[in-house]
């Protein structure tokens, strides 16, 4: 009781209104997750090293002094950030993560950047095949595979990003675009790939736009997600975390996460502020 009452004191200190916790727990590294709530944290092409510094001084207490949540909590910034916040991270209970990384192994690709860099600045996750990199820089669902398989034997925990258009879903090819995304990782490298992994669900129209799909609509394709894989393996399909990805705010993320096959978020804009952050962590512990 005492411990909650330093948590209750500390998120007065730091003007945090937080949701009421069913228990406390702990905060648990990624590479321990067996279908585990996690909370990852996408920066994106934004930050710099002052206001890293400021974000991460605010955001770190919530978790590393108090050890409440029973969840796995990662940071994935820019590339040229990955030293700085690694460095900062060290010691405490978040993890670092990148947001890409290139399938070859270190050589002439100007600009790029391998797996082994990765470990090497102490990244334990990284994402795979998310919305914009498809979109934008043309990633192809044989490219997204190659990177995964890089991941995986690098000792990263790869984080497969699947999601449809807001085209796709008006053209009710929600599952046929999240299944050939899926089955393409599948096809090619086993099932087995996917233990120790993760997976998050990114309806791409609701990425950025304020649009989120509401929980019944999150839960059914985290289900047909969870569906494809048991078709291969139900241990896996059952152990696997799935994530939701697609504008998480503090206001929905507790009714999504509630949702029986939604296991954490994928969390864009609101992880560059750190109360909305530290909310969006403490409702996925409830």
């Amino acid at each position: 009781m005492d411990l909650f009452c330093e948590f209750l004191n500390a998120s007065r200190y730091y003007n945090v209104d937080l949701p009421a916790l069913p228990a406390i727990g702990k905060i648990i590294k990624l590479e321990f997750l067996m279908r585990k709530t996690m909370v990852v944290g996408n920066w994106k092409m934004n930050g710099s090293r002052q206001n890293n510094e400021a974000l991460l001084e605010a955001l770190i207490p919530y978790f590393d002094s108090l050890n409440i949540l029973e969840v796995g909590v990662a940071i994935c910034p820019p590339l040229p950030y990955l030293e700085q916040v690694g460095k900062r991270l060290q010691g405490t209970n978040i993890s670092l993560g990148a947001q890409t990384l290139n399938a070859h192994e270190a050589g002439p690709h100007t600009g790029e950047v391998c797996a082994e860099m990765l470990t090497d600045l102490g990244c334990q996750c990284v994402l795979i095949g998310h919305s914009e990199r498809r979109s934008l820089y043309g990633e192809s669902d044989a490219v997204v595979t190659a990177k995964f398989e890089t991941a995986k034997a690098n000792g990263l925990m790869p984080i497969l990003c699947v999601g449809e258009t807001l085209e796709e879903r008006h053209q009710g090819e929600t599952e046929s675009v999240v299944a050939r995304q899926l089955r393409a990782v599948i096809n090619t490298l086993g099932i087995e790939v996917f233990e120790g992994s993760a997976i998050a669900y990114e309806p791409v129209w609701a990425i950025g736009t304020g649009e989120t799909a509401t929980p019944a609509q999150a839960q059914a394709v985290h289900a047909y997600i969870r569906g494809i894989l048991a078709e291969q393996s139900p241990d896996i399909a059952n152990d696997l975390s799935l994530l939701y990805g697609g504008s998480v705010k503090v206001d929905n993320a507790s009714e999504l996460f509630a949702q029986s096959d939604v296991d954490g978020g994928l969390i864009g804009g609101a992880s560059l502020n750190a109360n909305a952050f530290a909310q969006i962590c403490l409702a996925a512990a409830i």
